[in-house]
This record gives structure tokens, C-alpha cells and sequence, in this order.
């Protein structure tokens, strides 16, 4: 299994939409039900901004399989904020969302230059919340119930990743 990640590209987006509607990744995400013209600026910004902003695409052997994106918190301080990572149900159990963070990881502090990296988890996403910590974000702490889900407040857990975390 050849796991790599793209930028997003115009002919993704019915695949995107198709992974964001699906029952089983809609209620993680904090943006539900994208609409097709909110993706498409997406990967418009994507390619006019690929600095301060990205969509990308996670494939298994030249497949799409998931999607996650980045964007640009605090330009001085070099600060990206991350979010929006889905796997196609199809795909999960191989723990291949942990190996496009990781290259996900790479780019950002590698090539775009970023020095801290942080998002942020519905305190539910028990998933989420583990898969955060094998890929070596530290939890930084907790906003209490800061979100109305489906009606319930619920907290989010925050994380975030330093250069200087990975060591030498």
C-alpha cells in the first residue's frame, strides 16, 4: 500500500463532496455538508495561496481516500492551523491517516516553513483524539463546551506540535 498526499485539484471535487456527505465522516467534521461552491473555492485558494492554504488529497495507490487541509493562523509566528482530515470508510483500519499526517507534517514544517502546527478535536472523536497522539501532537488543553453538536454543547480539544518536539 503507497500511501501519498496531493494538493486538490478541480476533477476532486465530486470526490470530496461525495467523502464529506458520507454519513459516517459528516458528524466529525466541524463544517458539515459543504456545499460544492465552498470546496471548489477551497481548491481555488489552494492553488492561488499554496502558502497560506491547502486542500489536499490522501491516496492509496493512486486512489483518493481521504482529504485534509491547512491554513496559514499567523504569518510572523509561522503558525498553521489544521483541520478537516476524513478517510473514505472504505479505506479505514489501515491506519493510513496516520501516515498522511505525517507527510502532511513533513511538508508543512519542511517545506512551507511553518514552525508550530495546531488543531482542534471534538472532545467526542475518540478516534481523532488517538490518532492526534500516535502522530506526535501534544494535547495543549481543553475549550469546554464551546461547540453546539446536534443540539449539546461539547468541548474541543486542542493540540498543537513545535518544531523543537520532534528533536534533533
Amino acid at each position: 500500500m503507497s500511501v501519498s498526499i496531493r494538493r486538490a485539484r478541480p476533477d476532486d471535487l465530486a470526490f470530496l463532496l461525495e467523502l464529506v456527505a458520507d454519513e459516517e465522516v459528516a458528524p466529525y467534521l466541524a463544517r458539515r455538508g459543504s456545499e460544492s461552491a465552498t470546496i471548489e473555492r477551497e481548491i481555488e485558494r489552494s492553488e492561488r495561496e499554496p502558502d497560506a492554504f491547502g486542500r489536499f488529497v490522501i491516496e492509496v495507490d493512486d486512489e483518493p481516500a481521504g482529504t485534509m487541509r491547512f491554513e496559514r493562523a499567523n504569518e510572523r509566528s509561522r503558525i498553521a492551523h489544521l483541520g478537516g482530515l476524513a478517510v473514505h470508510p472504505r479505506f479505514r483500519g489501515r491506519r493510513l491517516a496516520d501516515e498522511a499526517a505525517l507527510l502532511f507534517r513533513a511538508h508543512l514544517l519542511g517545506e512551507l516553513g511553518f514552525h508550530r502546527l495546531e488543531l482542534e478535536i471534538y472532545g467526542f472523536n475518540e478516534r481523532a483524539i488517538a490518532h492526534a497522539e500516535r502522530i506526535g501532537m501534544i494535547r495543549e488543553g481543553v475549550k469546554r463546551r464551546a461547540y453546539l453538536v446536534d443540539g449539546e454543547w461539547v468541548d474541543g480539544v486542542l493540540f498543537g506540535l513545535v518544531e523543537e518536539d520532534l528533536g534533533p
